[in-house]
């Protein structure tokens, strides 16, 4: 895997002379941000060597790096899920890859199911911790001491000091913000009422089928995370609706200018 990692960054370092501190990883609701990024150089994921390429429908790929405000940023534009097939190695690969790369801070955002009563379709949700049940860990397997510690502390897995920085952006914006617990699951079915019942009592206040494996890999690397959810349908006890794929990319599109304006200001407003 190290050699597989090196050959990728040194591929991507090889098209990029300056290389930013700070990447995103452009989930449901922020693809619009790619549009405020300035002086873009793009690169697919089918040009990487050793890139995995994503399988669905909404999520593009391509690595792109350009100004955002007055910071030089990675933007991924396309992640990778579990469900599609991959293995965790091949999911969290790209977040190796920044971490080879010099990033010492990531954003991520992902559409979620909202479990909290207080939470309306639309809301955003930042995220304060997460429960992982994914079936395997990322960690799994052989260390490299190299990419990490044999066991990584994770009591402050998402940044108490982005938290606080994208609360200031959004009060000043008059944007509605909500703060919990995301629960991150395999899929790719979307919850029975059952199922959302059970993850409110454990603690989430959101479910999604992605971003735990990326924020805990990062993590491990040593990288500082924000992570933030746009609640794009509800599994509140009562109010469980039938959901798609369509409505949830719907909703999030709703959310998308609250969303691009959150991270906007936030990339621009933290030191580095």
């Amino acid at each position: 895997m190290l050699e597989k990692i090196k050959e990728t960054a040194a591929y991507i370092q090889s098209r990029i002379s300056d290389m930013p501190k700070t990447a995103i990883i452009l989930g449901t609701g922020l693809g619009e941000l790619v549009n405020h990024i300035e002086n873009q150089t793009v690169i697919s994921y089918e040009e990487i060597p050793n890139f995995p390429v994503s399988t669905v429908e909404g999520h593009s790929g391509k690595l792109i790096f350009g100004q955002l405000g007055n910071k030089r940023i990675m933007a991924m534009q396309g992640r990778f899920h579990f469900y599609e097939g991959y293995c965790m190695q091949q999911v969290t690969f790209p977040v190796r890859v920044m971490k080879a790369l010099g990033i010492s801070t990531l954003f991520v955002s992902n559409a979620a199911g909202g479990m909290n009563p207080n939470f309306r379709i639309g809301d955003i949700m930042i995220i304060t911790d997460h429960i992982n049940l994914f079936p395997e860990h990322p960690l799994r397997g052989k260390n490299y001491k190299e990419l990490g510690d044999r066991f990584p502390e994770m009591s402050e897995a998402y940044s108490h000091r982005l938290i606080n920085d994208a609360l200031k952006v959004a009060e000043e914006h008059n944007i509605r913000v909500m703060q919990g617990v995301y629960v991150g699951t395999q899929g790719p079915t979307f919850e029975t009422p059952a199922e959302y019942k059970y993850f409110h009592i454990i603690g989430g206040d959101a479910v999604g089928m992605s971003t735990v494996p990326e924020v805990i890999v990062a993590r491990h690397g040593g990288m500082e995370v924000f992570g933030v959810s746009v609640i794009t349908d509800l599994g509140v006890e009562g109010v469980v609706e039938k959901v798609s794929h369509e409505e949830v990319q719907q909703a999030a599109a709703l959310a998308q200018p609250n969303m691009t304006l959150i991270m906007k200001e936030l990339i621009n407003k933290f030191e580095e």
